[in-house]
This record gives structure tokens, C-alpha cells and sequence, in this order.
């Protein structure tokens, strides 16, 4: 049986170092500081220059730092920055992962997000099969996960999805256009046209829609355009006509 014996402290008893500087300390209110020879606090750790203040290292050499700014070459951190008005960083594999700032604003510079466009007419689109819409300009691609046209999802997730294209010269004499995102897991209707309620060819026909889409890690998703019958007349414009857009939301 082990009996527990409270020690009153009637000064602040301390470790020193080596040096015979103050190490440790523990006053009347039992404040523990660390590096600090009066603690505001029930513990405190500080650092006599900026930088990493506490390490947390399991037996791999794995680390979670915690410091006023972020460290070099630390695989995580939790950062309190007092400049540009102060803000809370949260490292990962020695970058920047999430930032909140002193407003309140959260930024991710990692999380998955995408904005593509096109930069000359896809011309012809043939029928009767599903053709993908080639994109040939990337406004932003956070994380790198866009390549040939496609989308890559790097984690499982909710993604949100949003596309505007503009098709000119529709024919009248197709059975109908239809517009698809193409996930791995299951195919999604943006638009559905019918051109024979029309008297004559169509000039343009723009197609929007957004879709909130369930993705595994390394499923992929294209945008295609199906035309059923008539003649392979129609384009897919570009620039601000067209432009197809993604980002990771849970």
C-alpha cells in the first residue's frame, strides 16, 4: 500500500543544470517552469530563443513540435506565431498544413482543390460513344492530384465538384447530348438536352451543374459528353466559357 505525503513548500525549491543556472522550478502555488524561473501557469515551458519549444519522439524518431514558429525539418507541429498579428499553424511533414489566423480565417495550403480550363476548341466530338473533355490549362491544382484530364482523389472523402461548358453548333438532328461526371464509384447526369424541340441547329448550349461526390483514394473522375445520332459537328468552347473545378470537403 503506498501513502501519499504532501510536502508544503514554503520557498521555491529548484533543479539547476550543470552551469548552476536554474533548470526547474516549482513555487508556493506548485507552478512547474521549465527553462523560465517564475511560471504564470500550472507549467510552463520556455525557450530562450525562437524556435521549437517541446518535443514529443516515440522510438522511430517520430515527432509532434510545438513552438512560436515552425521548426526545420519537423515531421509535425503545433506553432504560435506572434508576428503578422499572431496565428496558430499546424505542421505536417515539414510543411504548413492548416493556418488560423487572427481573425479567425482558416487556411489549408494542402487540402486537394483544383480549377482547370480549356485554351482552344475541342472540335467534332464524335457520336455515339462518350467522349472526355480535354482540359489544357490548370488555373490552381493544391496537391497535384490533376493530370491527363483526369482527377485523382488521394484520400477517401466527400469531394465537391462544379463545371460550366459551353457547346457550340448543336445538331438538331441528335437524338439527345448528355453530359456526365465519371467517378470510379458511379456515374453522375450534369445535363440532359434534346435538340430535335428545336427547329434548326442550336449556335451554343451551355452546361452547368455542380455534384457532391463520395471518392476513394485513388479513384479518379472525368468529364464526358455523349451525343446520340446526327453528325459530329459540335465543339467544346474555352477560356471563361468553360472551366471545371474540385475540392475535398470532408
Amino acid at each position: 500500500m503506498t501513502t501519499k505525503v504532501p510536502i508544503e513548500l514554503s520557498s521555491t525549491p529548484s533543479i539547476v543544470d550543470g552551469g548552476n543556472a536554474t533548470a526547474i522550478t516549482i513555487d508556493s502555488s506548485e507552478n512547474v517552469g521549465i527553462g523560465i524561473t517564475s511560471s504564470l501557469e500550472k507549467f510552463t515551458v520556455s525557450n530562450s530563443s525562437s524556435g521549437i519549444v517541446g518535443r514529443f519522439t516515440n522510438n522511430t524518431n517520430q515527432t509532434l513540435d510545438l513552438g512560436v514558429v515552425s521548426g526545420s525539418g519537423a515531421a509535425g507541429g503545433v506553432y504560435y506565431n506572434s508576428a503578422n498579428s499572431g496565428y496558430h499553424a499546424f505542421q505536417v511533414g515539414g510543411s504548413e498544413a492548416m493556418r488560423l489566423d487572427s481573425t479567425g480565417a482558416v487556411t489549408k495550403p494542402l487540402q486537394p482543390a483544383f480549377s482547370v480550363t480549356r485554351d482552344a476548341y475541342q472540335s467534332n466530338l464524335a457520336t455515339g460513344s462518350a467522349v472526355a473533355v480535354v482540359w489544357q490549362t490548370e488555373i490552381f491544382d493544391q496537391n497535384s492530384d490533376f493530370a491527363s484530364d483526369t482527377f485523382t482523389a488521394p484520400v477517401t472523402g466527400k469531394y465537391q465538384f462544379n463545371v460550366a461548358m459551353r457547346l457550340n453548333a448543336i445538331d438538331s438532328a441528335a437524338a439527345y447530348y448528355q453530359t456526365h461526371l465519371q467517378t470510379s464509384n458511379r456515374n453522375y447526369e450534369i445535363d440532359l438536352l434534346d435538340p430535335t424541340e428545336f427547329n434548326g441547329d442550336l449556335q451554343f448550349h451551355t452546361v452547368k451543374g455542380s455534384i457532391l461526390a463520395d471518392m476513394d483514394a485513388n479513384d479518379t473522375a472525368i468529364i464526358s459528353i455523349y451525343q446520340s445520332g446526327g453528325t459530329a459537328q459540335t465543339d467544346v468552347s474555352y477560356s471563361e466559357d468553360t472551366h471545371w473545378s474540385g475540392v475535398l470537403v470532408c
